[in-house]
């Protein structure tokens, strides 16, 4: 359900070709190279940057940060990164330095599946010669990284046949732990929530709701705050459904003045193969709007084309 499909008739050496013409000599000729970059897959984007380097002994990469410049230079560069290593490099980012990016490590870690986690370590460990999880560690504190440490492991149970009596234990356990209890015990939430198949956990949501009159999502909020409470609402989201959960991302990252240029960015890029097109359905149902609009409005320049083409069309 993405809006980025390979190619048909692809020509690797055509494009490199292309895309050094685009960059060489004086003046860029952006539009070629935005209309080439968007419109293959990642898979094709790597064989062109190979072609690239066997034609001309250069870096693309290299070529298009010394080109480009701005969001554009982001946009392009990140569509240029190999799957795994564009999540990889977005959490070592979020880690480096002074501060952490929370944001960051919540949409990541909430988000992605138990096999994409495992392949997103294996690549941080051979990148950057560091373990992702001691990384995290270091940097973060509390139930809130008690829960990124969960999510880490990637050991979600297997979706499967849902064992009625245990999603009302669960259930149970959830209402005692919040709603029933003077404080909160956080660690009943995160060992359910970061362990508990998808399928479980769904049916889990609909029995809490009976027995105790609330959303999960409203509990989260009553009971928890600051990153620990963004971080299981966005765990919460994404057993719901993840293109919502996205939707939602996309809607508040343009909503309002200033655009999260990072946010729009790192969505875009990571939800263009898989599933962009119901993302898009489900920021038109839930907000009443059109991501094609939206970022027609809140962005301008080779950027918004760029990102026009990965959103791939609009919703009425």
């Amino acid at each position: 359900r993405g809006t980025v499909k390979a190619a048909p008739s692809f020509d690797a050496r055509a494009d490199a070709e292309a895309l050094r013409k685009a960059m060489k000599g004086m003046g860029t000729d952006e539009e070629t190279i935005l209309k080439i970059l968007t419109s293959r897959n990642n898979a094709q984007r790597q064989e062109i940057a190979s072609a690239f380097k066997t034609l001309f002994g250069r870096d693309l990469v290299d070529d298009l940060k010394s080109e480009l410049t701005g969001k554009f230079e982001t946009l392009m560069v990140s569509l240029m990164r190999p799957t795994y290593i564009f999540d990889a490099h977005a959490l070592k980012h979020a880690i480096k330095g002074a501060g952490t990016n929370e944001k960051v490590l919540t949409e990541i870690l909430a988000s992605r599946t138990p096999a994409e986690l495992r392949n997103i370590k294996q690549v941080y460990l051979k990148e950057y010669e560091a373990n992702l999880e001691d990384k995290i560690t270091g940097e973060t504190s509390g139930y809130f990284q008690r829960l990124l440490v969960v999510l880490l492991q990637a050991n979600r149970d297997p979706d499967g046949r849902v064992d009625e009596s245990l999603v009302e234990q669960d259930a149970q356990v959830l209402f005692r732990a919040g709603e029933l209890k003077w404080g909160t015990d956080e660690e009943k939430f995160i060992t359910i929530l970061g362990t508990r198949s998808v399928s479980h956990l769904r049916r889990v949501f609909d029995k809490y709701m009976t027995i105790s009159g609330f959303q999960i999502e409203e509990t989260i909020d009553r009971e928890t705050s600051g990153d620990l409470e963004k971080l299981l609402l966005a765990v919460v989201k994404c057993i719901r459904s993840v293109p919502a959960y996205f939707a939602e991302t996309l809607y508040y990252s343009m909503k309002g003045a200033g655009t999260d240029d990072d946010t729009l960015i790192r969505v875009m890029v990571s939800r263009s193969e898989i599933d962009l097109l119901d993302i898009r359905q489900q920021l038109r149902k839930n907000f009443a709007k059109s991501l094609h609009q939206m970022i027609q409005k809140d962005t301008s320049g080779d950027y918004r084309k760029a990102l026009l083409l990965l959103c791939g069309g609009d919703d009425e």
